[in-house]
């Protein structure tokens, strides 16, 4: 898994690497440049024209030498410096130099936005005014520079970090953030590269290896870490070879109301792709038939009531609950949940309806088993936790409700993040934007929850399932496109997901 690290923690590793490696700065920065000319020549091997807008600082000589080496490859670069960024460093200096030596190229001075050459359409810019290296607000003269840059018809990429954008901690003034098409960013990610609020800066983000210290990485406190498939690979349930369903666990589902049976079969077919043995789904009296016509392998509990969930649920050899998708919240449905929470000791995932029900009775948090999974989209979490418009606040408090109620809080999204009790804090790579759409969610309810029921415990269960639902996500999208899938894609393709991370393994 790759480590989430704050800005003082990546130069850190930076100088860890120069005294260990042992590596010069200036080698280390032309490392990184060399690193990110390939990814811009073979991104844009027909673009001719660069647009390289330096700060006077390291940020400002990564700039310059990816200019150098794109002019060697015969590209048209033209240079610019911001005077107000600063003092010079040395390998800036020493990159400068190096510019003016090869090319006898002069570079422009920018001290307004009428500074700024005539930049033809299609031009691509290469930010490198700040990157991560930002300690204090943008001065308003460069930041006018950068809203005419942003307002350009050309193609951003920004070097390490957009700049004006702080990695690590809140940023306030948009107006004078870059707003990149594309983020070149070394080695591990920042924690603002992970949250809805920055996209607009940072566009998509590619990790470059150059090489950084291993073992400063491998000590240094993670603000977070992003799983891959190897990851997932090692944390799935076992299959004995003469397994029968009993080993497989028995899940439980609480599902569906009059008009939202397909909440209750998208779950339950969720849950039957996941690998559980057995599947139970309790469901008002009118879900029964469309639910057994579409999944004969799953069995159902109707309840008495017609058309919403009423009746508490009898002791069942059961090994874990899902409780949510479709239940409306009637009052008596919301007893239903209460009397779940108090009478059965056993892994539970919460969402949709649950979770608004719990967000309208917050001392029924109390009640959690332990190891509880709740799994709110943005809208959910801030009915429970209330509306906090700072992400890194927002993250704060999802690890406080984590800790305070021993239970792991996925918000879901785009780097969907889970909280644990314990502290840690985990995002996920995979998924896509056609995923946005009603059902997606029942979906992932149904999958943590028949990998529960197989006994690998919560965090497990719920590490695998948000990654095993992303991917399936995107394997859908490949095929559907983002436009055309629907979340019952994300079921179809769920035994596609399985085999591209046990592939992973092998």
């Amino acid at each position: 898994m790759i480590k989430i690290l704050n800005n003082d923690q990546v130069r850190l590793a930076d100088a860890a690497t120069i005294a260990n490696e042992p590596i010069l700065s200036i080698d280390l920065m032309e490392r990184a440049a060399t690193a990110c000319t390939e990814w811009i020549f073979q991104r844009y091997p027909a673009g001719n024209s660069f647009l390289i807008c330096c700060g006077k600082g390291n940020n400002g000589g990564d700039g310059h030498a990816i200019a150098r080496q794109l002019w060697k490859r015969g590209k048209n670069i033209t240079v610019c410096i911001a005077e107000n960024t600063g003092n010079a460093s040395a390998d800036f200096s020493t990159n400068l130099m190096r510019w003016n030596e090869l090319t006898g190229q002069q570079v422009i001075a920018l001290h307004t936005a009428g500074d700024l050459p005539q930049t033809a359409p299609g031009t691509i810019i290469i930010d490198a005014f700040f990157g991560s290296g930002l300690n204090r607000d943008i001065d308003p003269q460069l930041g006018d520079i950068i809203k005419q840059l942003n307002g350009l018809p050309c193609n951003i990429i920004s070097i390490d970090a957009p700049s004006g954008l702080y990695g690590d901690k809140p940023s306030t003034h948009r107006d004078h953030i870059i707003r990149a098409s594309t983020t070149l960013s070394f080695q591990v990610p920042r924690p603002a590269f992970l949250y809805p609020e920055y996209e607009a800066f940072i566009g998509e983000f590619q990790l470059l290896d150059i090489r950084l210290n291993a073992d400063y990485i491998e000590q240094a406190p993670a603000y977070g870490f992003i799983l891959n498939d190897l990851d997932i690979a090692g944390l799935l349930p076992p299959r004995p070879i003469f397994g029968h369903k009993g080993n497989f666990g028995h899940a439980l589902l609480l599902a569906g109301s009059y008009g939202k049976a397909g909440a209750a079969i998208l779950a339950a077919g969720a849950a039957l792709r996941s690998g559980a043995g057995l599947l139970t789904v309790r469901t008002p009296e009118k879900c029964v038939y469309p639910l057994q016509t579409a999944l004969p392998e799953a069995m159902c509990l109707p309840d008495i009531h017609p058309e919403c969930l009423q009746e508490i649920v009898p002791p069942g050899k059961y090994d874990a609950i899902g409780i949510g998708p479709g239940i409306g919240q009637d009052p008596q449905t919301a007893n239903v949940l209460k009397r779940c929470l108090q009478d059965f000791d056993l892994p539970m995932v919460i969402d949709a309806d649950a979770l608004n029900i719990l967000s309208q009775n917050p001392t029924w948090l109390n009640f959690l088993p332990a190891g509880t999974i709740l799994t709110p989209h943005l809208r959910e979490f801030e009915r429970l936790a209330g509306k906090i418009a700072d992400p890194f606040a927002r993250t704060a408090r999802q690890l406080e409700l984590a800790k305070k109620y021993n239970c792991y809080i996925l918000l879901k999204g785009k780097f969907s993040a889970l909280a644990c009790p314990d502290g840690q804090l985990f995002f996920n790579p995979t998924g896509n934007n056609g995923m946005a759409k009603g059902g997606s969610g029942d979906v992932l309810t149904g999958i943590i929850t028949g990998l529960l029921a197989q006994g690998i415990g919560p965090m497990k269960a719920v590490l695998t399932g948000m990654y095993l639902h992303g991917l399936a996500g995107d394997l859908a999208a490949a095929e559907h496109t983002a436009y055309g899938m629907k979340a019952g894609d994300i079921n179809d393709y769920l035994p596609s997901a399985f085999t591209e991370v046990l592939k992973s393994a092998l």
